[in-house]
């Protein structure tokens, strides 16, 4: 049976199986995604992100934020703002953990420090681990807008655990 089979009889529809995740290490699966051998989850397609790059203790997202962003101001929504950044600094997390761990996120801080436009094109999102306890984890990162300015900035703390807890 192939990954994608796989995946299609989840019972939780999008979740990768976790027979298969639990015999990689958070970069191979997200290195399995980057080559298309593993699915995305549904959240980017929802809010049209993609994951470039991920390395162990790094990974880049890109998303284009649209009009079914917008809030009632005609900006992009901060929940959106908001997702990009804790997807890319969840995934740093997680680019980091054994085969046979996950992570959640417990806290997220965002600080928005410009408004982002549904116009405004590709936007570049980094997150970057920052440290890896036993059962906590920090990362920090950035979102940059198509020339490079900063949009905003983000911390986040994710628990580590086992697949089976």
């Amino acid at each position: 049976m192939s990954e994608t089979q796989a995946v299609d009889s989840s019972p939780n529809p999008g979740a990768l199986p976790r027979d298969i995740i639990a015999r990689m290490t958070g970069v191979e699966i997200f290195e399995a995604m980057i080559a298309g051998q593993l699915p995305a989850p549904p959240i980017m397609v929802t809010m049209e992100m993609k994951l470039r790059e991920a390395e162990r203790g790094r990974v880049v997202f890109t998303g284009t934020p649209s009009v079914a962003h917008m809030n009632p101001q005609g900006t992009v929504h901060g929940g959106w703002i908001s997702t990009i950044l804790d997807s890319a600094l969840t995934c740093a997390v997680h680019t980091d953990l054994d085969a046979g761990e996950l992570c959640t996120t417990t806290s997220l801080t965002v600080n928005m420090v410009r408004p982002l436009l549904p116009d405004a094109g590709e936007v570049r999102c980094e997150g970057r681990l920052v440290h890896r306890g036993r059962r906590l984890a920090t990362a920090e990162g950035s979102l940059f807008d198509v020339t490079g300015k900063l949009i905003a900035h983000a911390t986040v703390n994710c628990m580590v655990f086992g697949i089976g807890q």
